[in-house]
């Protein structure tokens, strides 16, 4: 019963084939591998982007920083939701990898921002004044940290707003699968057409060992990129481990089938939530993250049985009411199973 994370979940067979594969002879170093072409020439295709200039690294926080990076300068003004990754989990890497640009959170329900919240925030920072940091990017995310997914013409109608400030626009796609499945829509719409500049595009969570890519659709920033990269200590030298994760994810179409999977596995441990005594959604789910409430009683038991998942947020304790909601996030992945989402439903069915 695992559920606190598709960062706990193993690496997909056809991944790990690809790995053994790579391991096998040589190949040239920083980048110059085959398997970097395949992953360029998948991107572009799947992305209907013939210019797109593709980066791998090993982690999201370098993703997510570098990206900013190019966007952004020192003195920028970065908008994110309040909730974000890069604001909430990244331990300064933004700011450090920008050389100190400031991150300005913005509220949003359901972990995503509104065209008018957007405006407001970019509009309170002093443009012209000396003193102030000046509107640098807009960062954004989906799936949210929220679950929610947004849909390409809520993305146009964010990026347009950051376009008439003359704001570039960052997606960090950790889940961007995930949106995909849930939504309906194609890699472009997602993304490019929608108007967003680079993506993250995540493999780690869903189903990757360890690789993530930066997809710059504008190609004008890849030297920069390139230099970003070596300079920020994420430059791998043997590269293909990385290139063969993602070809081998991208082929076929597997990283969407792996997706779909954690997202159906989702609604299926939904289901089971949602029939416990007490239990509500705190946000309407879309991929394969779920928050809720439960009483603390039903918790308990849980864990007790061996349940894997997180009180969220943080600092809520097991000890108190039996009957007072607590909030929990329950996250599913590629290969979690009916048998796990069946044994958690038997722990916490109504005892009566």
């Amino acid at each position: 019963m695992e559920f606190a994370s598709d960062n706990t979940s193993g690496a997909a067979p056809a991944v790990m084939a690809a790995l053994a594969a790579a391991n096998a002879g040589h190949a040239p170093s920083y980048g110059a591998d085959p398997a970097m072409d395949r992953v360029r020439a998948l991107i572009r295709e799947i992305f209907a982007a013939p210019r797109a200039e593709v980066f791998l690294v090993a982690t999201g926080t370098a993703a997510n920083v570098l990206a900013l990076s190019c966007l952004c300068p020192p003195w920028g003004a970065i908008y994110a939701h309040a909730e974000a990754h890069v604001d909430v989990d990244e331990c300064g890497a933004p700011e450090f990898y920008t050389g100190g640009a400031k991150l300005v959170p913005i509220a949003g329900a359901h972990g995503k921002l509104t065209p008018e919240g957007l405006g407001r925030a970019i509009a309170a920072t002093r443009r012209g004044d000396v003193h102030s940091v000046q509107p640098g990017a807009v960062t954004l995310t989906n799936l949210t940290e929220a679950g929610t997914a947004y849909t390409p013409d809520e993305l146009a109608r964010l990026t347009a707003v950051a376009r008439g400030q003359g704001l570039p626009v960052h997606l960090d796609g950790a889940r961007f699968a995930n949106a995909l499945v849930a939504t309906g829509a194609t890699p472009a719409e997602m993304s490019w057409q929608a108007g967003i500049d680079i993506l993250s595009l995540g493999g780690t969570k869903n189903g990757c060992l360890g690789v993530e890519a930066v997809v710059l659709f504008d190609p004008a920033p890849a030297w920069e990129m390139q230099l970003r990269r070596k300079r920020g200590g994420h430059l791998f030298s043997k590269h293909r481990y990385l290139s063969a994760q993602m070809a081998a994810y991208l082929e076929n179409g597997l990283w969407l089938q792996l997706a779909r999977a954690a997202n159906d596995r989702a609604a299926a441990l939904e289901q089971v939530i949602l029939a416990a005594p007490g239990a509500r959604l705190m946000h309407p789910r879309a991929g394969n993250i779920i928050f809720a409430h439960l009483p603390r009683e039903v918790h308990a038991r849980a864990m007790a049985a061996g349940a894997h998942y997180y009180l969220w947020p943080f600092g809520q304790s097991l000890n108190g009411p039996p009957e007072e909601p607590l909030s929990a996030r329950f996250v599913t992945s590629w290969c979690t199973t009916e048998a796990e989402i069946g044994a958690f439903a038997a722990v916490i069915r109504d005892r009566d």
